[in-house]
């Protein structure tokens, strides 16, 4: 196959990703990041040797190779490894085998860092919506409000369409990775910053225009795009009174934490967090060696009273 025709190949891949598999816009930019990657490194090594066009099999496998000498992260080259396993897969379909038999890094698992319940309430109900530095505080708060309330993430929170909430249920339909669709809650107090929100400040924001539907918008009536709302975190992070990561994904874990820490089943959180598999949510379930430590000594027999005390009850 020739770089040329390769090109036409790789469009007709991501072209399969986004109809067929309905991978979300994310993995779809990253894929053909990687694809872009891949070209510029056939090309050049098309111009020293002149039989690196010929041999698919032989570029893939090089270029898989020299991803292991740059440095870069475990959890990328993970990712471009898994956009060439699923390109090999594609070719194998037209009848193109290419022979990819190579494990990723082992990534190491790192316990989710969160906020504490007292952190986030500050944020939500000791601010102000004059407080803030915005155009918009009522959106920015609704926006922080329904995020903690429903967990979702920042991609499902910006693609939100007004006619897909639920007032009166309390729930919305949003659609995650691979275009999932799945319920998400919220309770009253998230109702009524929405409200404030959509009374004072959304329909100043469509205008004369036509509505384009999203639930959050930006000043000229668009879709508030990821990037938008990641800025907002920012803004709120400048209140905390330690220096600490706001970001939506970390509010998306808190969410998850706080859940489990009041004895929701573990099974229902996966639902809410839209996880495939309930391994991935299972992150939540591990505790750091501090609280290991204080529970130990909480909950330990051994650490309350007396051990004769102890034994002696256990002989009468």
């Amino acid at each position: 196959m020739k770089i040329s025709d390769f090109k036409k190949t790789a469009e007709e891949f991501l072209t399969f990703l986004e109809v067929e598999r309905n991978v979300s816009n994310h993995t779809l930019r990253a894929y053909r990041a990687d694809l872009e990657q891949f070209l510029i490194f056939w090309e050049r090594l098309s111009k020293k040797e002149l039989k690196a066009d010929s041999s698919l099999n032989q570029v893939v496998r090089r270029f898989v190779l020299s991803l292991f000498y740059k440095k870069i992260a475990k959890t990328t080259l993970a990712r471009k490894l898994s956009c060439m396993r699923s390109l090999a897969r594609f070719l194998r379909g037209q009848g193109i085998n290419i022979d990819l038999n190579i494990k990723s890094p082992r990534i190491e698992k790192k316990l989710p860092k969160v906020l504490t319940v007292d952190e986030i309430f500050y944020l939500l109900d000791k601010l102000k919506p004059e407080d803030l530095p915005s155009r918009f505080p009522h959106r920015d708060r609704a926006i922080f409000e329904l995020m903690y309330a429903t967990g979702v993430r920042c991609s499902e929170l910006s693609g939100m369409k007004l006619s897909n909430v639920d007032f009166n249920q309390k729930s919305i339909c949003v659609f995650g990775k691979g275009r999932k669709e799945r319920i998400v809650l919220f309770g009253d107090k998230a109702k009524s910053v929405l409200e404030t929100y959509l009374e004072k400040e959304r329909s100043f924001m469509v205008g004369d225009q036509e509505d384009s539907g999203f639930l959050f918008l930006n000043y000229s009536g668009s879709q508030l795009t990821v990037r938008s709302v990641q800025r907002v975190f920012e803004m709120f992070r400048k209140f905390l009174k330690v220096d600490r990561e706001l970001t939506p994904h970390k509010v998306r874990h808190s969410f998850a934490t706080h859940l489990l820490n009041q004895g929701v089943d573990l099974r229902v959180i996966q639902e809410l967090l839209g996880h495939k598999t309930l391994a991935t949510t299972e992150i939540y379930t591990h505790v750091s060696p501090a609280e290991l430590a204080q529970m130990c000594d909480e909950k330990h027999p051994l650490n309350k009273g007396d051990r004769t005390t102890i034994f002696n009850k256990k002989l009468k």
